[in-house]
């Protein structure tokens, strides 16, 4: 038992000191055991440091896409025929000077609290019109009522009672118009 006992010590001695024994029973010195230690180290280093770089590389990426802006879809704006196609566009070289408004033979339009009037300009009769009678109401014209192009002559009616509410339907009534114009892609200009 003596000789096993010193088998199992060597072994024992082998595994603290990092001995090792050969196939000849040979003991060996703990460089081998180091040196597997030191290639344990360099490889846990190495995974440490490749992991490092996938998170960097990572992050990066995720920046990069975060920075970068989404494909901007094709804008295929069509505008909607509007029966005012055929009218040229505005000319302000046509226009008449602002001191002889009275000369304005364009479609003039006047906000009101309770619509918007349509000057007749061949006998300066208004009549009163609902927002959505506009658009069919300006089509419905001959192209010689428009000598400067696709523009009117916008101005504004004095209310006769201006309480706030009358002053706040001029208001709305004016943004309608406003927009409906801008839909119809006619240009403005304001009466003094």
């Amino acid at each position: 038992m003596a000789d096993g006992e010193n088998v199992v010590r060597t072994r024992v001695r082998a595994l603290t000191t990092g001995d090792t024994e050969d196939h000849g029973g040979r003991t060996t010195g703990g460089g081998l055991l180091r040196h597997g230690l030191d290639t344990g180290k360099n490889i846990v280093r190495n995974s440490v440091r490749n992991t490092y770089v996938f998170f960097a590389c990572l992050i990066l990426l995720g920046a990069l896409v975060a920075c970068s802006k989404p494909p901007q879809p094709e804008t295929t704006e069509t505008q909607q025929p509007t029966g005012l196609e055929s009218i040229p566009a505005a000319d302000p070289e046509k226009y008449p000077s602002v001191s002889d408004m009275a000369a304005w033979k364009n479609p003039y339009l006047v906000v009101r609290e309770d619509g918007i009037g349509f000057v007749d300009l061949s006998n300066r009769e208004i009549h009163v019109l609902k927002q959505e009678e506009i658009p069919a109401e300006l089509v419905a014209l001959p192209s010689s009522a428009w000598p400067y192009g696709r523009v009117v002559l916008v101005a504004q009616a004095v209310p006769k009672n201006p309480s706030e509410q009358t002053k706040a339907d001029l208001r709305k009534n004016r943004a309608l118009l406003l927009g409906t114009l801008k839909e119809l892609d006619v240009q403005i200009r304001e009466a003094p």
